[in-house]
């Protein structure tokens, strides 16, 4: 498990399968799921975004929001905001994806950087007070990632 820490604020360019910008404190009360990919990723194809649409299924949007975090830090010239948006269609992934803001002098993104993520997939769970408490490179297996869900649903 991730010591608890409190989640810094996502440093996002534009939000996708939103009509507004999403900001963490805007969603203290509700636990929060951030599925951090990319769309060329191999493992966030297979394991991560389909997860992250599973947990969305199944768990009411009162308690548990889902977010995607498309985080580019290869492939530069192979993605625009086009194909992205294309991909999420194709897909059908309808939760909001923020499209992490640019690294400045770094081809690592923002949001990366400031969570210090590793890679994609990474699957990052908020408490209802804001507090990071699971951050994980690669897949949880979906029995774990509930129970962990439900345990911080049914937190005060």
């Amino acid at each position: 498990m991730t010591p608890l820490m409190p989640a810094p604020p996502l440093e996002v360019e534009q939000w996708l399968n939103s009509q507004h910008g999403i900001s963490l404190p805007s969603l203290q009360g509700r636990v929060v799921m951030i599925c951090a990919f990319q769309m060329l990723c191999p493992a966030c194809v297979e394991l991560g975004l389909p997860q992250a649409k599973r947990v969305r299924a199944l768990f009411n949007d009162q308690d548990l929001v889902v977010l995607g975090l498309h985080t580019l830090f290869e492939h530069h010239s192979a993605v625009t905001q086009a194909t992205l948006e294309a991909f999420l269609y194709e897909n059908r992934i309808g939760f909001p994806v923020g499209i992490d803001r640019p690294g400045e002098n770094s081809p690592i993104p923002k949001t990366m950087q400031t969570y210090n993520l590793q890679g994609t997939p990474t699957t990052i769970l908020i408490s209802k007070q804001g507090q990071i408490t699971r951050q994980q490179l690669g897949h949880i297996p979906d029995l774990q990632l509930g129970a962990e869900i439900m345990a911080l649903i049914a937190e005060d």
